[in-house]
């Protein structure tokens, strides 16, 4: 198996809380749970999508709030945080709050764009903005500043009795150096480069040049890569990669058989770029840890990092989450040569 020129530093999880709208509070629990776990087995992050108006988490802040009064050393993430349907001001608010209730663990994961469906919701989200809304990377800086304690006012002092701040309170001064930015372009990993922004890099990626052959790995290899050229911390500048990843060591056969159909069915979409974003996907990595590691040996994007947060498939059983992140912290990571933390 090649090496990696980066040993495996930092292993995490990523996972999109999907739940029953029957019963919405299990699935959340059902997260808490898999996050509890994942301490438990050395995992140095776990990490929340954002799902709005579906059957997944559209509040990972809270959950994470929670997620912190339940762990005491796991780091917790968003990826991502759309900030299309955020006020960054509030936003920079909650962040803070939560990071101080960890301790300083939160690695809030953000993004920028049009909320989807924006002609559907807009009427819900910006009544009165919403064709003067910036949804660019602006938005992106008013969260980070604010964050980082630039003043959100001109007021300060004391009124009556109450005694007012010009910055976000609480203030938590390392949440500015835990800030990621989810990209999928060159353009946007120049930019969190250039803003001093980690980055997070997931399974998916633009398929910016116009003909093929289209290599998933080498096209986020150039990502870091141009990450890196404008970040102040050059080569030191932290990056996460995001690929689907399901060792089935202790997996029962039934659930093997699950987890290939799972990737057989998504395997088309990696082919060609899709849509007008152009989307090129990666193949989900199934087998034994074995296998799995020879493969992302010989990733040319894996090779450049030495932190990941595998994703978990959207659509798995609780006991499935639990068998994968079990093989992943006692199989898949040493063979990567990670070794679990606390």
């Amino acid at each position: 198996m090649p090496s990696p020129s980066r040993p495996l530093r930092k292993l995490g999880f990523l996972t999109i809380g999907l739940f029953d709208p029957a019963d919405p509070a299990r699935g959340h629990e059902s997260t808490l749970e898999i996050i509890e776990l994942g301490e438990r087995l050395g995992f140095d992050s776990a990490w929340l999508r954002h799902r709005h108006l579906q059957y997944g988490i559209s509040s990972p802040v809270a959950v994470l709030a929670a997620a912190s009064q339940r762990t005491r050393r796991i780091e917790l993430g968003t990826a991502v945080i759309p900030l299309g349907w955020e006020n960054p001001l509030r936003l920079a608010e909650d962040l803070a709050t939560v990071d101080v209730l960890s301790g300083g663990r939160l690695n809030p994961g953000v993004s920028v764009g049009p909320p989807g469906h924006f002609d559907q919701v807009k009427g819900a989200l910006y009544p009165d903005t919403a064709d003067t809304e910036d949804f660019s990377y602006e938005r992106v800086r008013r969260l980070v500043d604010l964050v980082r304690g630039k003043p959100a006012s001109d007021f300060t002092g004391t009124e009556g009795f109450e005694v007012f701040s010009d910055v976000v309170q609480p203030h938590s001064p390392g949440l500015g150096r835990r800030l990621w930015y989810g990209g999928a372009s060159l353009g946007s990993a120049r930019w969190a480069g250039e803003n001093g922004m980690n980055f997070l890099t997931s399974s998916v990626v633009r398929a910016e040049q116009p003909d093929g052959p289209w290599d998933f790995a080498t096209i986020q290899q150039s990502l870091i890569r141009a990450f890196r050229d404008r970040h102040p911390d050059g080569e030191a500048a932290r990056v996460s990669q995001g690929l689907v990843v399901i060792p089935t060591d202790s997996a029962r056969p039934e659930q093997r058989a699950r987890y290939e159909a799972y990737a057989a069915r998504r395997l088309p979409r990696t082919a060609t770029p899709q849509g007008p974003g152009r989307l090129l996907f990666a193949p989900d990595l199934v087998g034994t840890s074995e296998e799995i590691a020879e493969r992302l040996g010989a990733h040319a994007a894996f090779r450049e990092v030495d932190e990941v947060a595998f994703a978990l498939p959207f659509t798995f059983e609780h006991e499935d989450y639990v068998q994968i992140l079990t093989d992943m912290a006692t199989k898949l990571g040493p063979a990567l040569g990670w070794r679990p933390a606390g």
